[in-house]
Parts: structure tokens; C-alpha cells; sequence
């Protein structure tokens, strides 16, 4: 890849250490991913330091594709009940899109032996589009129709809320949930957050 943009290689690394992980767990060869990438070992570390960085910078990209795939403005009807439905909904497509499903597999598998991965699972799991929800949720108080003292607790609550749920239901990932029964979750959870945080 003489020539090629920084950039490029970077992608063409994540995209080799993705398929790889998936195919080979986090045994994967990091020679293997820079040979399928085209280029040189040392590269692979001078973008990513090490392999659990690799191995996190994957799962991010892969979070970040979802992402850039389902994102849209927060709709803001004025029924928070409604709007975090279909925020919720968004989410669940990302979190239980297959490679992200997977990579968190393969997290949880490895964490006897890479106790390490734990201590960075929180960051690269952070709740999905958590800065949407918690401005969206701070307009909810300060208009009157919720009462969240706490914007960014409850995003997080509504997030992992969301996100276990949707796990279990799909175990972890093995079985796809059709787009009704996403909806289904998103809408319970929905309801949850709303009830708990009605004005008095």
C-alpha cells in the first residue's frame, strides 16, 4: 500500500482485524491482519499501539458504522413516550447488529483471560447515541414535560435498560429480533423512563 493515504490504511487494518477477530476470536494473528490489510506489522502498531487497542478500535468501528447507518436527528414530537421509542429503536439496530453483537461476544469470552478488556469495555460500550438522548432529555425538563434533574443518568439508565433487554431477547445476538419486536422493547422501556419521571 506504498502511497496510500494514512488514512486508508488505517481502514484497510480495521476492516482485516474485524474479519479476523470474528473468524479467529482474539487469537488473531496480528501478522495475518496486517498481511490481509497490505501492509507492514509495524504499521498495524504505529496506528494502534497493541492489539487490545486494535481489538477496541474495531469494536468501535463497527459501533460507528451502525451508527452512521441509522443516526438521525432526535424527533421531538413533544411525547417523550414516542420520540424515545424511535431513539430507542435506532439504538437497537445498532447494538444488535450482527458484528457488533459478535465483537461483544468474543468480549465477554475473553475477559478470563484479557482481564484487561473489562476495564475499557465501558468506554468503547458507552451508551448509543447518549449525547442525543441527554440533550433531548434536558429539553424534556426544562419545557416542563419530564422531570430529569439527572439528563445524563437517565440516558445511560435508558440505554443499558434498552440494550440489556434486547440482548437477552436476542441472545446476545444469535437470534435476530424482527423490526416489531425491537419496537416492542424500545416502546416498554420508553414507557419505563417516562412513568418514573412524570411531573408531579
Amino acid at each position: 500500500m506504498t502511497g496510500v493515504p494514512s488514512q486508508a490504511k488505517r481502514q484497510a487494518i480495521l476492516e482485516a482485524a474485524t474479519a479476523a477477530f470474528l473468524r479467529s476470536g482474539y487469537a488473531a494473528s496480528v501478522d495475518d491482519i496486517a498481511a490481509t490489510a497490505g501492509v507492514g506489522k509495524q504499521t498495524v502498531y504505529r496506528h494502534f499501539g497493541d492489539k487490545q487497542a486494535l481489538f477496541l478500535a474495531a469494536l468501535a468501528a463497527a459501533r460507528g458504522a451502525g451508527e452512521g447507518r441509522s443516526k438521525a436527528a432526535p424527533p421531538d414530537t413533544g411525547d417523550p413516550a414516542k420520540d424515545l421509542t424511535r431513539m430507542g429503536e435506532q439504538i437497537l439496530v445498532v447494538a444488535l447488529s450482527p458484528t457488533v453483537a459478535a465483537l461483544h461476544r468474543l468480549t465477554i469470552a475473553e475477559i478470563g483471560n484479557h482481564p484487561e478488556l473489562s476495564r475499557h469495555w465501558g468506554d468503547t460500550a458507552a451508551p448509543y447515541l447518549d449525547e442525543e438522548l441527554t440533550g433531548y432529555l434536558h429539553r424534556c425538563h426544562d419545557a416542563g414535560v419530564l422531570d430529569v434533574p439527572d439528563p445524563a443518568r437517565t440516558a445511560r439508565q435508558f440505554a443499558y435498560l434498552l440494550i440489556t433487554e434486547g440482548r437477552m431477547a436476542g441472545a446476545y445476538g444469535t437470534k435476530p429480533l424482527t423490526a416489531g419486536h425491537r419496537h416492542t422493547i424500545a416502546a416498554e422501556t420508553a414507557d419505563l423512563i417516562v412513568r418514573a419521571h412524570r411531573p408531579s
